[in-house]
């Protein structure tokens, strides 16, 4: 089996050293070579060798998607779908979904229609949720969309503003286009 080499930064020599010391006080003999690995890892802040490796592995493995991943994720055309039923021919949320995922697309949505860098009171907020859905509960859209951390908002309640800096989903593009064709459709 080949040897997986791993690679271990220490900032302070010396409390690693000593934090060494102390494990190795703590045993009757002489120390294995997986107990050593442990006792290694631990004067490191890890629980064992395992967490240790478990931990390195998942940071290869994120930084080689980083580096490798060039094409963004496919959106999920099913839950787009599965969330377009909810949309009225004018781009209105007639009910809200209860699946979590459709939830959340639907709230990515009502973000996309907030204008970028416009200021609401809580009323004005809540008149503008009205225009986009038909089931009356602009609160529970104010919540979602400020838990989401889609919007912020004054501890009062007041001042409610889109955030423009998370990532939005891959489905977003898909489900705007689709609202968009569903309007466009002669009855």
């Amino acid at each position: 089996m080949p040897r997986s080499i791993f690679s271990m930064e220490i900032a302070d020599l010396s409390a690693f050293a000593k934090s060494i010391r102390n494990e190795i006080d703590k045993l009757e003999r002489k120390p294995s070579h997986v107990e050593t690995l442990n006792l290694l890892t631990r004067a490191a802040g890890f629980r064992n060798f395992q967490h240790f490796r478990a931990t390195r592995k998942t940071a290869e493995v994120l930084q080689e998607w980083n580096v490798t991943s060039e094409a963004p994720p496919a959106p999920d055309e099913a839950r787009v779908l599965k969330t377009l039923r909810v949309f009225d021919r004018e781009g209105r949320i007639t009910r809200w979904p209860t699946k979590r995922s459709q939830q959340e697309l639907c709230l990515w949505f009502l973000w996309s229609k907030i204008p970028s860098g416009r200021i609401f009171s809580e009323r004005e907020i809540s008149e503008f949720l009205n225009t986009l859905h038909l089931f009356g509960d602009a609160a529970l859209l104010r919540r979602d969309l400020f838990d989401l951390g889609l919007v912020t908002r004054k501890r009062d309640g007041s001042d409610y503003r889109r955030i423009d800096k998370k990532k939005q989903p891959p489905e977003l593009g898909l489900l705007l286009r689709r609202v968009a064709a569903k309007a466009a459709e002669v009855v």
